[in-house]
């Protein structure tokens, strides 16, 4: 998923609006840890709110739980999450700051920890946004806070992007793109399905297997396409060919993707090799600004790059895309955009969890903007599908085998680089559940003198599992 990155929405409670219910304690000396435990008992005790409990428990750093002493053994089953505290300080480091940085920063530096399932913490963390934010009274925890004692070692540096060029510029946007991208192929070949398909699958059942949802995904993309041996197919944002080598094998068409990302095109370039594909696919390590050429493609793709091109860059951008199509020809892209939930916090990454660790410089892209900017462009829109159920399947796909390699992980990014992915993947997972983002997968096609276009009149040969392409053979089935 590319630009899955925009997927974590940010989460800033208004820890200075939070009121304490209670009397003060009596004066917490600053390394008393079991003046700490109390007070910390009585902080989680006003921020959780009674929801949460039933599926969320919390381990101190004695080996005490929040908000029973029960041993695990005797949980409720409904419990899905344990959030373990390592410290006495460890509320300090995730709140006092009062940033969704600095609690995604605990989880980075060790300062806590989520045993079970990761997704399901992130429904205390909107809960507490919640709770914290519609409170009106005016007295803050910080000085409470501040009462516990600071982390007694230092912290680990961690990985995170320093970009310096001019904002939107093919230089900063080359380097944004390849902290994301050029990891380790063997990282990403931990948890991504055979193809390396790194965007939303599409699941015909929520029981089918990854692998079978992205082989689907990239048919269906296919056949909204309309592709046919011989027609040309430009994958723009094409990551380790996936998509451009199932077109190429299936559909018999002529593919070439381009990538910023020099680890990604050798990588494609090694699979293409291998299927005997050279003939008919190539990658070029190539930014969309340099694409040359007019009305040379039948169709072009882009799944998940358009978080990439940054607001100012989108009439630029679809400009170029208009520009290669032949007339009558496709265009398809799918981007991540806010849902009809409103975010915890508005989506603004500047100093962002996202834009250090993950994803510098993306944004969200929405349906209309996206639609505007291409009518503008002279596209008319024929189709637009919200695939946010099927974002959220496939992020629980990619977090449980990204934690089920964790070890295997560690042998090619370190364990901060680890957590962050986790973290993202998890927080994506949450906010596509909830409806706070939505994947939009939209179809244009370039006007033609004759008023004729590709598409065809109903969606039904989009969709159903047997459909003749006129592929000579080359497809017949992907059961």
């Amino acid at each position: 998923m590319k630009e899955i990155g925009t997927g974590l929405a940010l989460w800033k409670p208004q820890l200075a609006q939070l009121a304490l219910r209670k009397s003060p304690p009596q004066e917490v000396a600053e390394h008393e840890e079991g003046a700490a435990r109390e007070l910390t008992l009585r902080v989680l005790s006003e921020i959780v709110g009674p929801s949460s409990q039933k599926r969320l428990r919390v381990r101190l750093w004695d080996g005490s739980y929040w908000p029973d002493n029960a041993p695990p053994t005797n949980a409720p089953t409904s419990i899905a999450a344990t959030l373990v505290l390592n410290h006495p300080g460890a509320l300090r480091e995730m709140l006092l700051a009062n940033t969704e940085l600095a609690l995604a920063e605990a989880y980075l530096h060790g300062d806590i920890d989520v045993e079970g399932d990761l997704e399901a913490a992130f429904e205390l963390v909107d809960v507490i946004a919640n709770r914290t934010g519609g409170w009106s009274r005016e007295l803050s925890i910080a000085h409470w806070l501040k009462k516990l004692p600071p982390r007694a070692d230092g912290k680990e540096s961690c990985r995170s992007a320093n970009l310096r060029e001019l904002r939107d510029s093919p230089e900063r946007d080359r380097a944004a793109f390849q902290f994301h991208y050029d990891l380790s192929n063997d990282f990403f070949g931990l948890w991504l399905d055979s193809a390396k398909a790194y965007s939303c699958a599409y699941f015909q059942t929520e029981a089918a297997g990854l692998e079978k949802a992205q082989a689907h995904k990239m048919d269906t993309i296919c056949r909204k396409l309309g592709l046919r041996p011989g027609d040309r197919l430009m994958d723009v944002g094409c990551g380790w060919g996936a998509l451009i080598m199932h077109a190429a094998l299936y559909y018999g068409v002529r593919a070439t993707g381009i990538t910023v990302s020099a680890r990604q095109a050798e990588c494609a370039q090694h699979r293409i090799d291998a299927l005997g594909l050279r003939n008919c696919v190539e990658v070029r390590l190539q930014d969309y600004r340099e694409v040359k050429g007019n009305q040379e493609y039948d169709a072009v793709v882009n799944i998940g790059m358009l978080g990439h091109v940054g607001r100012r860059n989108l009439p630029s951008y679809f400009g170029v895309m208009n520009r290669i199509l032949k007339p009558g020809g496709l265009f398809l892209t799918e981007a991540i955009g806010t849902g009809a939930v409103p975010l915890i916090q508005p989506a603004q990454y500047e100093d962002s969890f996202m834009d250090k660790y993950v994803f510098p410089d993306a944004v969200l892209v929405s349906a209309a903007e996206t639609i505007q900017e291409a009518l503008a462009e002279g596209l008319e829109v024929r189709d637009l599908e919200n695939l946010r159920p099927h974002y959220a399947l496939t992020l629980r796909h990619w977090v449980g085998r990204l934690e089920a390699r964790h070890k295997e992980a560690l042998n090619h990014v370190s364990e901060s680089v680890y957590r962050s992915w986790r973290l993202y993947l998890a927080g994506s997972a949450h906010r596509f559940k909830t409806g706070q983002l939505a994947g939009y997968q939209t179809v244009f096609v370039k006007s033609q003198p004759s008023g004729q276009g590709t598409v065809p009149l109903n969606r039904a040969q989009w969709y159903q599992d047997e459909y003749d392409l006129r592929a000579s053979g080359l497809r017949t089935s992907r059961k």
